[in-house]
């Protein structure tokens, strides 16, 4: 699957469950775009990488829609993951109770910090990090959450990866190193305000452009 299609599926699932919710059992391709900010036709391209057809002047059953994307994401596979890092994004995380619903189990906490192991946070008892490797072992766990300071991020990725984890979900603003066979997915907070800033700095300045051109 295309990537840029990919990063599509997740939005469609969580929107069509909320949809679901708010009682909808069908929906038009053009009723998905207007609702999402997309381009309808990109909507049923998106659309035919499914299972799912959908009826002329009627569209998609929303709860085969939703199973069909669940189907597609692994979402139904419960994969148990760590997160490392117990401040305040890890608490974050850990309290969020909707992961499961996208296929993911958070099942242990690790911190380096002495005044934050032993304590609860959600569901986890936070563990040292010396813990770590057993734990991933122990349980068969490919994923980790990196939520550490960026200083401490690359040492803690080359321990997730002698410990055998597959893939790695990093909150920490730096490019991690590490083999060609392990994911690394990217979320890069501070970057993603930087283009919500700059995008509001445009928008004022079009609107103000716009003002400065209409007859007074």
């Amino acid at each position: 699957m295309p990537q840029p299609a990919l990063r599509r599926m997740p939005v469609y699932y969580g929107y069509l469950k909320q949809r679901q919710e708010q009682g909808v059992t069908v929906i038009s391709s053009s009723t998905i775009a207007e609702d999402l900010n997309l381009h309808p036709v990109q909507v049923r391209k998106d659309m035919a990488l499914t299972r799912v057809v959908g009826k002329p002047r009627t569209g998609f059953n929303v709860s085969e829609l939703i199973n069909e994307l669940a189907r597609l994401l692994d979402y139904n596979n419960l994969k148990n993951a760590v997160v490392v890092g117990a401040g305040h994004l890890g608490v974050a995380l850990i309290n969020y109770k909707g992961f499961q619903g996208y296929g993911l189990n958070l099942m242990a906490a690790f911190d380096h910090d002495p005044a934050k192991v032993g304590t609860n946070v959600g569901k986890l008892v936070v563990s040292p990090m010396s813990d770590l490797s057993q734990v991933v072992k122990d349980n068969k766990i490919q994923i980790a959450v990196i939520t550490v300071p960026q200083e401490q991020a690359q040492a803690v990725c080359d321990q997730l990866v002698a410990a055998g984890i597959r893939a790695i979900w990093n909150f920490a603003p730096i490019h991690l190193h590490a083999p060609e066979s392990i994911l690394i997915q990217n979320e890069n907070i501070a970057a993603s305000l930087s283009v919500l800033s700059k995008r509001l700095q445009d928008k004022e300045l079009q609107e103000g452009l716009r003002e400065k051109a209409q007859p007074s």
